[in-house]
């Protein structure tokens, strides 16, 4: 689900700096008591400041700051505020790279509050979800079910391909002679998409019809492979009612580069390095 405190991570896949959260570099408030949450060395952490704060953590974290916690955090902005103000008494503040910094960080901040901005002004609708979910189950890959058997030669390989031939029963021969850890099973591999098997192997399985078997043995960087497809199936894709914020995240992060396409398009760029 796309938050307003996770929008320029989502446009420009880049994690926002912990530091933008409690405002580097900022002077201490001069609110009214009334509004502080706590005070250090007579100056205010203002109740705002501090739910930027945990704002910035919960996006650093991807998980929302239950309320018990809060006092944790509030020590850590305490503690901050604290080594601020020593690192202000070094000169650290004017330093030329800490300026720097500071100004990426206030930049990061205008970034994101811009982009919800723009986002608020541009909702994703409904009837745009329906066909970017279609696709995405579209592109799910075909699953397939495996045994094999992993031996260290070639030679080996083959005669279990001749054994194989003249009937002998696959799972047998798996748990006798086959390294891997699933021997055990008799060779079983269980349900996989391609893209998580070596390519070598991944090939073979793409090239078998259900129930055959690997009629020379395959090589890969584990050893050498006698493989049989048990079968393989189209993907069962989750409801798109359980999927729809992930969905609504896609489409935003499509219209988010977009519009980011469309400024840099208009905008006058040169490059000096």
């Amino acid at each position: 689900m796309i938050t307003r405190h996770s929008v320029l991570a989502l446009a420009l896949a880049a994690p926002m700096l912990l530091t933008v959260a409690a405002g580097p570099g900022s002077a201490p408030s001069a609110a009214e008591p009334g509004d502080s949450v706590a005070t250090v060395n007579g100056e205010n952490i203002t109740r705002a400041e501090f739910d930027v704060y945990v704002a910035g953590v919960e996006r650093q974290t991807g998980r929302d700051i239950p309320p018990e916690q809060e006092a944790q955090l509030l020590d850590q902005l305490i503690t901050m505020r604290l080594a601020a103000a020593d690192a202000r008494k070094q000169g650290v503040e004017d330093q030329a790279e800490v300026q720097q910094q500071i100004e990426l960080a206030r930049l990061n901040v205008l970034v994101d509050a811009g982009l919800q901005k723009w986002l608020e002004a541009n909702p994703v609708s409904d009837e745009q979800l329906k066909p970017e979910y279609d696709a995405q189950v579209a592109a799910l890959p075909r699953e397939y079910h495996a045994r094999h058997i992993l031996v260290e030669d070639q030679a080996t390989a083959q005669a279990i391909i001749g054994e194989l031939e003249g009937g002998a029963d696959f799972a047998k021969l798996a748990r006798e002679k086959s390294k891997d850890s699933s021997a055990q099973s008799g060779g079983d591999l269980g349900w996989f998409t391609l893209d998580s098997m070596v390519k070598p192997f991944a090939d073979a399985v793409s090239s078998l019809e259900k129930g055959a078997i690997t009629v020379t043995p395959v090589q890969s960087q584990f050893g050498w492979h006698v493989i049989r497809l048990e079968d393989s199936r189209a993907p069962t894709p989750p409801a798109f009612e359980q999927v729809k914020d992930q969905v609504r995240a896609i489409v935003q992060r499509r219209m988010l580069q977009e519009y980011l396409d469309g400024l840099r398009k208009d905008a006058k760029i040169e490059k000096k390095i």
